[in-house]
């Protein structure tokens, strides 16, 4: 194998490349790429010469550095050929495309890329995403260093290893690398929705797709009602049933309120029988009302438990619930009795019934009712939650103080928030 040392391909586009007479078989513009056992391996050049490609195989390579670029055969022995649809090509497909980098929780363009050998083949092995991939590729590496040090600065060296990167398919224009499944699932679902923010819209169901259904489904929760319906319209049916199944009820039907009708519904029927019931429920209240903001999601217990009983199933059901700030005390119907916090259930004596220690009357809203007007009471009474009802006093689901705030924020703000 020629030796080969640190090379980056900036440093050796369009050279020169000899035959083995010495004679120039053409410039060199890309390289080709297959899958390597950690790194991908670099098969063939692609070498240019009045507007025809030529493909050298690696093997025929005998000198391959910075300064010459040589083949074990002769010029006249290449014969031109088109570059394969299923090929992967190093600059074409890489190049300037944009890269998830974990560490810093955001999406990087490639502006260079660095070759190595590995296991006695040419393997790409990281992508330069800093300043010095840029300047290298102007071919202003050396004056850039200059300049950086009478400056008193130093041009960091920003590469990130191809083993921390899978490509996800060739030519995708824009988003062309995807750290592992598993390393972007370490991330913060808040960082995750970040970085999906970074990305052209067409890319952001495939990133998803790499996630698990609870880390995916959290994912969509940080992002804004828009952008969550347009990436579950872009994956598979099921898939999306089953994240959207795993999301905040509220949350989700704002998702398919956004969605086609059609898309909506068949959704929906994916859905086990208990979610599909809540969402339809759900999208039965006008958005702009306490039931169209409501979740489904709280703790009910009945009155005639003591605390010791009622402190049991709470631990049972709250992991279940998204957010636990009351407990709704309602009976065999349903119907709304009295309300609990968290505090007053703890500090209360273990042999003490619900019943004793709830608060009645309880504030709750219509369903009808403006969001406004429910947002009126919370903020009348502090409330940290308010119950919605329908007409014979049926729990139907609690409005948050979340829900409320961001009601309140205007377009712009909501959107800042959601792509925090």
């Amino acid at each position: 194998m020629p030796y080969i040392g640190e090379l980056f391909v900036s440093e050796l586009l369009k050279k020169s490349v000899l035959d083995k007479t010495g004679e120039p078989v053409g410039a060199l513009t890309d390289f080709i790429l297959v899958p390597g056992n950690i790194f991908p391996r670099i098969s063939a050049l692609v070498v240019s010469r009045r507007k025809k490609a030529f493909v050298i195989p690696w093997e025929s390579v005998n000198i391959f550095n910075r300064r010459i670029i040589s083949v074990s055969v002769k010029g006249k022995d290449i014969v031109p050929r088109e570059i394969l649809e299923e090929e992967m090509l190093l600059c074409r497909d890489l190049l300037d495309k944009q890269i998830v980098d974990i560490d810093g929780a955001k999406v990087v363009r490639v502006n260079d890329l660095k070759m190595g050998e590995f296991h006695g083949q040419l393997c790409l092995m990281a992508a330069d995403v800093g300043l010095r991939g840029l300047i290298r590729r102007l071919g202003l590496e050396h004056h850039g260093e200059k300049l950086a040090r009478f400056l008193g600065y130093k041009i960091p060296r920003n590469l990130i290893s191809w083993n921390y990167l899978q490509s996800l398919k060739p030519k995708l224009t824009r988003l062309a690398l995807n750290i592992p499944r598993h390393k972007l699932s370490e991330l913060h679902p808040a960082d995750i929705a970040h970085i999906l923010s970074q990305v052209p819209q067409k890319d952001r169901a495939a990133i998803i797709d790499t996630l698990d259904i609870e880390t995916a489904a959290e994912t969509l929760e940080e992002m804004g009602t828009s952008d969550q319906a347009s990436i579950i319209e872009d994956m598979d049916a099921e898939h999306a049933s089953d994240i959207l199944e795993h999301m905040a009820p509220d949350e989700a039907a704002d998702v398919l309120q956004d969605l086609p009708t059609d898309k909506a519904q068949d959704l929906i029927q994916r859905m086990e029988k208990k979610d599909a019931h809540e969402m339809e429920e759900l999208l039965s209240h006008e958005e702009d009302t306490a039931g169209g903001l409501m979740t489904t999601e709280y703790l009910s217990l009945p009155k005639d438990l003591t605390v010791r009983e009622a402190i049991e199933q709470v631990r049972l059901l709250s992991p279940n619930v998204e957010t636990v700030y009351y407990i709704y005390i309602l009976d065999k119907d349903e119907k709304l009795q009295g309300v609990l916090s968290l505090r007053d259930l703890i500090i209360a004596q273990p042999h003490q019934t619900i019943e004793e220690i709830m608060t009645h009357p309880i504030k709750s809203v219509h369903a009808g009712v403006d969001e406004k007007e429910a947002g009126a009471v919370i903020s009348k009474y502090r409330l940290l939650a308010l119950p919605v009802v329908d007409e014979e006093e049926k729990l139907l689901g609690i409005i948050t103080m979340d829900d409320i705030l961001y009601m309140r924020l205007n377009p712009y703000e909501r959107k800042k928030r959601l792509i925090r």
